[in-house]
This record gives structure tokens, C-alpha cells and sequence, in this order.
């Protein structure tokens, strides 16, 4: 079984004299189902004005990537052990350094999820750690980077 996915990056010079490389990073992607969004480069990594902050980076979208597809995982398992899940929310950190090459990459994306949950049945601590396990495992993203993935789950959750 295979799946294809499509993104298309579309980026324009327009009236930047570009060899001296101060042109802008920003560009747009569009995605198979339709969406449209600003990307740039991180400004961390190209300093404004020739990054724009407030469009989506490739780091940041890494980041999201890994959260959303445990979170999307998480609530299938959720509701396959029939716990009701209100919300869901994830302040999802990636830690950029050096590798043995001291090229950058992301070295650890951190989740920091927290789940709320309604009805007679609740997980218990150890029942909600087995779920994002069971969801790290399944996540499609994670299963393809190389970043350590970590999922935070505080120990006073009840």
C-alpha cells in the first residue's frame, strides 16, 4: 500500500537583484487539498527583512508535523478505549543544534500535550502514558525523522 502526498513551493525573485542575497525568503505552498499558506526561511536562521517571522518555517512546520500526527493518533486510541477527549493541545518545542558535521538540524522535538478529558470513564496516569506511547509508535511522521521525539506528561495528572 502506498499513499502519495503533493506540496508544491512556489518562490518568485520578482525585482531583487538576488547575487547579493538579500532577497526574500518568502514563498507560498500549496497543498494537494487546497490550501494555501506564507513560508519563509526561520528568522533565525535568515534575519528579517529577508525572512518574514509571521509565515510558516520549514522548522516550525517540522514541529507541527510530529504534534499533529501524534495528537491525530492519540485521539484514535482515545476513542478506541472509549475515553471521551474534549480538547487536545500541544505547545510542541523543536531544539535546533549542531551535528557531529556541525551542520543544524532538529535534534529533539519536545510534545507537550494536554488532553481533557468528560464522562464516567477517565484514563488513569498509567493508562494516559500507554496512549502516547501507543501513539508515538504509530505516528507516521515520527517514524520518519530522525529527531528524538519526546512526550511530556506531567506527573501530578489526574
Amino acid at each position: 500500500m502506498s499513499h502519495l502526498y503533493t506540496a508544491q513551493t512556489i518562490w518568485q525573485r520578482e525585482q531583487q537583484v538576488f547575487t547579493d542575497k538579500l532577497y526574500s525568503r518568502r514563498h507560498r505552498l500549496r497543498f494537494d487539498g487546497g490550501l494555501d499558506i506564507a513560508g519563509s526561511s526561520s528568522p533565525w536562521v535568515v534575519p528579517v527583512p529577508m525572512s518574514d517571522p509571521q509565515a510558516l518555517d520549514p522548522e516550525e512546520a517540522l514541529v507541527s508535523a510530529v504534534s499533529s500526527c501524534h495528537m491525530l493518533w492519540f485521539l484514535s486510541i482515545a476513542a478506541k478505549h472509549h475515553f471521551v477527549v474534549d480538547s487536545y493541545q500541544d505547545q510542541a518545542e523543536g531544539t535546533m543544534v549542531p551535528n557531529e558535521r556541525k551542520k543544524l538540524w532538529l535534534a529533539h522535538i519536545r510534545l507537550n500535550p494536554v488532553a481533557v478529558f468528560s464522562g464516567f470513564k477517565r484514563p488513569t496516569r498509567e493508562e494516559l502514558v500507554a496512549m502516547h506511547d501507543e501513539a508515538h509508535d504509530e505516528c507516521f511522521i515520527a517514524n520518519s525523522v530522525r529527531s528524538e521525539i519526546t512526550v511530556f506528561v506531567p506527573h501530578d495528572w489526574v
